[in-house]
């Protein structure tokens, strides 16, 4: 959870340096990829008729570049702490499914605790707000958004993996290199699970 603050923190320490610029005049191109390299060289490089504004910028730039090393650094201790969990090799398994990394998994296994607690898929998803709303009087009965119930840095882990099945299932480099640990078992459940879900998001 540690982790999770930090990286709402570089997030509104983001929007901060954003808004600054683009109050000031400064918009940089909607097609090029914000916070690399390139980025932070085009950010340095702005001018200000006042000085002071030079030094605020320079300000919101460093906030920034403090809250990202924040969370790389706590990042790298949950990495060197991870082989001495005891659930080190349900992640190993976690992560061969398409979407999810070690931190992810991590984050999934700390919120949700003993899986097994839950006696099918729609009641661990219910439990995550996951599942539709539903308004029902007599023998009328809508469905609307999900519910948003129940633990919500779980849900969000959950969320941000599934946009990686928007694209076609396949067993590229990547998957193949991250599932190296991972069980046959669970290789194939990740197969299985990937093409299933490729294929409902398609279909959607």
């Amino acid at each position: 959870r540690t982790r999770d603050d930090f990286k709402a923190q570089e997030q509104k320490a983001r929007q901060q340096l954003n808004a600054f610029v683009l109050r000031h005049g400064h918009h940089w191109p909607t097609d090029k990829t914000r916070w690399t390299r390139t980025h932070y060289n085009w950010l340095e490089s702005l001018t200000f008729e006042h000085p002071w504004l030079q030094i605020v910028l320079q300000e919101y730039i460093d906030a920034v570049k403090a809250a990202k090393e924040r969370v790389a650094t706590i990042t790298d201790q949950m990495m060197k702490v991870l082989p001495q969990w005891s659930l080190a090799p349900v992640v190993d398994c976690l992560v061969a499914l398409r979407g999810i990394d070690k931190i992810s998994a991590m984050v999934l296994l700390a919120e949700l605790g003993d899986i097994s607690r839950f006696d099918s898929p729609k009641q661990l998803m219910a439990y995550l707000g996951l599942v539709p709303s539903e308004h029902s009087s007599g023998k009328r009965r809508r469905q609307g958004a999900i519910t948003l119930t129940g633990n919500s840095r779980a849900r969000r882990a959950l969320v941000e993996s599934a946009w990686s099945y928007r694209f076609p299932a396949r067993k590229t480099k990547h998957l193949k290199r991250k599932e190296a640990d991972a069980s046959e078992e669970a290789k194939d459940i990740a197969w299985k699970a990937q093409k299933r879900l490729c294929g409902r998001y398609y279909y959607i």
